[in-house]
């Protein structure tokens, strides 16, 4: 059973910066984080969740375009744990921030970190 557990959320004007953070724990069988794929979710209230952004195991990364070069996904294996950095922040970007991780098209979500952006 895979327990993901994310931080860094906040309030932040425009303009400035968060460092979201993914604790990954448990797989099955033995699986371990570096065989997942990793992603960021988001959710703004009344909307669907969206991708923002998604790292696979080989390190690889797509982002939605209206965060392209000012977010970026990285995972550290080691630590087990996915980030994502979040710069150049406008109040369009205020949502929920829900982690993923997939393995053979099965998906597990952490609880979700809010991230709100206003002066």
């Amino acid at each position: 059973q895979v327990q993901l557990v994310e931080s860094g959320g906040g309030l932040v004007q425009p303009g400035g910066s968060l460092k979201l953070s993914c604790a990954f724990s448990g797989g099955s069988s033995g699986n371990s984080f570096m065989i997942y794929n990793m992603g960021w979710y988001r959710q703004a209230p009344g909307k669907q969740r969206d991708l923002v952004a998604r790292i696979d195991r080989g390190g690889n990364t797509n982002y939605r375009d209206s965060v392209k070069g000012r977010f970026t996904i990285s995972r550290d294996n080691a630590k087990t744990t996915v980030y994502l950095q979040m710069n150049s922040l406008k109040p369009e970007d205020t949502a929920v921030y829900y982690c993923n991780a997939e393995l053979f098209g099965r998906n597990s979500w952490g609880r979700g970190t809010q991230v709100t952006v206003s002066s």
